[in-house]
Order: C-alpha cells, then sequence, then structure tokens
C-alpha cells in the first residue's frame, strides 16, 4: 500500500524545495545585497559615500523582497499557515539567542541555530528566517541603525547558505553534522568579512594601510580592506566560529531531529510523499465496492 499514513511517519522530512519563481526571487535579492555592500568600492570620492544614507533604501527595498520570497515559496510547494508558524517560533528563538553573547568576544549562538534551521527547512525559507531573526533581535536588543538591513541580507545569506549543502536526502549523524560545523565555520568569518566592508569606506582616521581611499583603484582598497580586517575583526570572528562548531557538534544532532519531526508532523513534502489519490468509490486497498 503506497501513502499511508505510516508512510508519511517513517520517511524523513526534506528541506523545501526551491522552485523557479523562489530561485528567481533570491537572485534578484541577492543582487541587491551586492550592490549595496559592494558599491562604495566601486564609486568616485564625489559620489557620497554614505550607507547610512542608503540603508533605509535598502530597508525598504528588502522587506517586499522577503515577502515574494515566502509567497513564491509557499505557492511553489503547497505549504500553510503551519510552515509560517514554524518559521516565526524559530526567528523568535534565534533573537532571544543572540542577546546572551552579545559584546563577548564575538559569541553569538545564535549562528548555530541559523545553520540547523537554514539545512532542515531549505534555502528560501532559511534566508527568510535568518533576516526575520535578525530584524526581530535588533528590535529587542535596541540594535536599530543603518546597518541593520546589511545584518539581515548578510544572516539570510549565512542561513541559505546551509540549506544548499548536499546531501539534504540522505546525509545524516557524524558526517552531517561534522559537514555543518565546517560550514558554519566558514561561513561564520565570511559574515563578519562582509559586515566590515558595510562599514568600511565610513571609517577615517584608521592609518594609510587600512583605511578607504576613494582615489585609489579597487585593487589597492581591497589590499587595505584585508589588513583592516585582520587587524580589527579576525579575533572577534574567530569567537563567533569557535562557538558555531561547538554547539554544531554537541547540540546539532539532537536539534537535527527534533526539527526534522517538527517538519515531519507540519507534512511540508506531503504531496511529495503520498501516492496519487484513491479514485471515488473504491476502497482503502485498491478495491471497489462489492469486489472480491
Amino acid at each position: 500500500m503506497k501513502g499511508t499514513a505510516t508512510e508519511v511517519r517513517e520517511r524523513a522530512p526534506r528541506p523545501v524545495r526551491l522552485g523557479p519563481k523562489s530561485v528567481a526571487v533570491l537572485l534578484l535579492t541577492g543582487a541587491v545585497g551586492v550592490v549595496a555592500f559592494g558599491w562604495p568600492l566601486l564609486a568616485d570620492a564625489g559620489s557620497g559615500l554614505a550607507h547610512a544614507k542608503d540603508a533605509p533604501w535598502l530597508f525598504a527595498a528588502l522587506l517586499p523582497l522577503l515577502v515574494a520570497v515566502v509567497v513564491a515559496t509557499i505557492s511553489e510547494s503547497g505549504m500553510d499557515a503551519k510552515a509560517v508558524a514554524m518559521l516565526g517560533v524559530l526567528a523568535a528563538v534565534g533573537a532571544a539567542l543572540r542577546p546572551l553573547g552579545a559584546g563577548t568576544a564575538g559569541l553569538e549562538p545564535m549562528f548555530f541555530l541559523m545553520v540547523l534551521s537554514g539545512r532542515v527547512l531549505g534555502p528560501g525559507f532559511g534566508f527568510v528566517l535568518g533576516s526575520v531573526t535578525m530584524f526581530a533581535s535588533a528590535l529587542l536588543t535596541g540594535g536599530v541603525g543603518p546597518w541593520m538591513p546589511f545584518q539581515m541580507l548578510s544572516m539570510g545569506w549565512f542561513a541559505m547558505g546551509a540549506g544548499l549543502l548536499p546531501g539534504a536526502d540522505r546525509l545524516r549523524g557524524r558526517a552531517e553534522s561534522a559537514m555543518l560545523a565546517a560550514y558554519g565555520c566558514v561561513a561564520a568569518f565570511a559574515y563578519g568579512l562582509v559586515m566590515n566592508l558595510q562599514g568600511w569606506p565610513l571609517i577615517t582616521g584608521l592609518g594609510s594601510g587600512i583605511s578607504f581611499d576613494g582615489d585609489d583603484p579597487l585593487y589597492e582598497n581591497l589590499v587595505r580592506f584585508v589588513a583592516y580586517y585582520l587587524t580589527t575583526s579576525l579575533g572577534w570572528d574567530l569567537g563567533r566560529a569557535a562557538l558555531t562548531v561547538v554547539l554544531t557538534l554537541t547540540l546539532g544532532p539532537t536539534l537535527l531531529r527534533a526539527l526534522r519531526r517538527a517538519t515531519r508532523r507540519a507534512a511540508f513534502d506531503a504531496r511529495a510523499v503520498f501516492g496519487e489519490p484513491e479514485e471515488p468509490g473504491r476502497q482503502p486497498g485498491g478495491t471497489a465496492p462489492g469486489s472480491p
């Protein structure tokens, strides 16, 4: 017999699949983010390099794009309000975790939750979860400023990357935990690198070796940026990466099982699991009424 409730319970849930609409919206959002982060390096010195001025416009563009990702993902995967409710619960938990390590050597426990959630929910919902979690945590901690939309984009990419890792349907156990820990380590440094790029062009008085100079070519500014990152931020990002790895290896397997159990009960992939509906007038097992 195919399509039974037992089969749904036993089959491992899969991350939410991305359809063409979701991919298109995510690509558009990524393009907006790349321009928002990188344009100061390409603009001339007289263009007014002020992320504080373009941040409200980025935030205004980001919100409808986040809604579009959710709508496109739901419409293409057949998910219902239970998926959105799970998204809200995970965002609330992530926002509550962030203040626990804020201001202490880069120790931010919310990052490991974003890795695991992105792995289970998939790249589309992972991106939205990371962005919404960072928005909620900024409101909770009073960290609202011109950097907030850039943090939302960076955290969205961070969680989305976990959803794009291979082996989502078959890789389990220690191998999966090791892969997620390695990704969390690399992505934690990448998050810090990208966020430093957001604020670096605005900082003055750092010295000729690490300060941004709008009159110099791109290559020389990139060399200065690497020196700035290694000098000011590498140690902070090391703490974030180390905590993400430790929590992913120790708490990851248990939390992954819990998230997958919740995903299974929400039946996010029910349409992919069940077979074709029974024909009207046929009894369970495929026999017509009155048949032997």
